[in-house]
């Protein structure tokens, strides 16, 4: 058994053990942490916190603030699926994704952002037998995809004109797939997510994209008033 010194409990502990006790180290008070915290409260040097940190970080298990200090990234999404409950927009989304998937009879998904990729965290199947769907935790970062682009144009804010309030990816990037997701906003005006549906090419043609489209930016707008944001309301 190994021997462990009152002033590094963690000395002997597996590096899965080390992992874990980092990971519990975040907390709704402590969203973010440095180095030189994380350090004393888990009984590891810095250099092995460091090493630790930089592996899950390529995971994007974490992830770095502008600080420069570690908080979790969305990557722990991909490897905690039932988790996902305790997400508030996926809990505000979900009931108005099933609303949206029995009035279109698409698949409805909700997308959040990690800062390069779009990632499912939501998501409804379609009825139909011929569908598009992926599993939840799935990453997105070409830019031809709807979610992408709504991320991407995010500045634009919620009141833009200058065209539909959706993106699209008509079969941009698969010759059989549409893609028209809209943004949700949160009660400061921030794009926190985006409601996406996925369709075949094949029964999408240009007036049931409209549709298509009418349907999601309806969809968004929803979700972003229980999230105290608001839209354009067009109900």
């Amino acid at each position: 058994m190994s021997r462990q010194s009152p002033d590094n409990p963690r000395r002997g502990a597996s590096v899965i053990e080390n992992t874990v006790a980092i990971l519990r180290c975040f907390a709704p008070d402590r969203q973010e942490l440095g180095v030189t915290e994380i350090a004393p409260r888990v009984g590891l040097h810095k250099s092995s916190v460091s090493r630790i940190l930089a592996s899950l970080e390529q995971e994007g298990i974490v992830e770095q603030a502008p600080s420069r200090r570690y908080r979790l990234g969305l990557g722990i999404i991909a490897i905690a699926g039932p988790l996902l409950a305790d997400l508030d927009v996926r809990r505000a989304a979900y009931p108005i994704l099933q609303a949206l998937t029995r009035a279109t009879s698409e698949t409805s998904a909700l997308m959040v952002w990690d800062g390069a990729e779009a990632v499912t965290v939501e998501q409804v199947p379609s009825p139909e037998p011929v569908k598009h769907t992926s599993s939840l935790g799935s990453r997105y970062r070409t830019e031809g995809s709807a979610s992408v682009k709504v991320f991407r144009d995010a500045g634009d804010g919620p009141d833009r004109a200058d065209g539909p309030a959706y993106a699209l990816n008509d079969a941009e990037t698969s010759p059989h797939e549409v893609g028209i997701a809209a943004p949700v906003y949160d009660h400061r005006g921030e794009v926190v997510a985006a409601v996406l549906i996925a369709a075949p090419k094949f029964r999408t043609d240009a007036t049931r994209i409209a549709e298509l489209g009418d349907h999601c930016v309806q969809a968004a707008e929803r979700v972003s008033l229980r999230l105290g944001g608001s839209g354009r309301q067009r109900l």
